[in-house]
C-alpha cells in the first residue's frame, strides 16, 4: 500500500505528518509506504497512492482525487491518525 501526506510545499507539514503516521502504522503493524508530497503532486493526476493524509486546509484542494483521502485535525495527534489509519488500512 502507498500512502501520501500532503502539504503545500511536501518539505513541513508532510514530513512531519510522514513521520507520525509512519509510527502509527508501526504500532498497527501494518506495512505500507509513506511518501511526503505536495498538494500539486497530487492533483495535477501524478497519484499513485491507495490513501491521501492532509489537513483541512489542504484536502480542501483535493476534490475529484481517486484516492481515499483522510483529513487529519492535528497532525501531533498520535490517537486521531491511528483511529483514522485503523478504520482505513486497519
Amino acid at each position: 500500500m502507498l500512502i501520501y501526506t500532503v502539504c503545500g510545499a511536501g518539505i513541513g507539514t508532510s514530513v512531519l505528518l510522514k513521520a507520525n503516521v509512519d509510527k502509527v502504522l508501526s504500532r498497527l503493524e501494518v506495512e505500507a509506504e509513506v511518501r511526503a508530497v505536495t498538494v500539486d503532486h497530487v492533483v495535477t493526476g501524478q497519484i499513485e497512492a491507495q490513501v491521501v493524509i492532509a489537513t483541512q486546509e489542504v484536502a480542501d484542494l483535493l476534490t475529484g482525487v481517486a484516492s481515499e483521502v483522510i483529513v487529519v485535525k492535528n497532525i501531533f495527534d498520535l490517537a486521531e491518525l491511528e483511529e483514522k489509519l485503523f478504520v482505513s488500512v486497519g
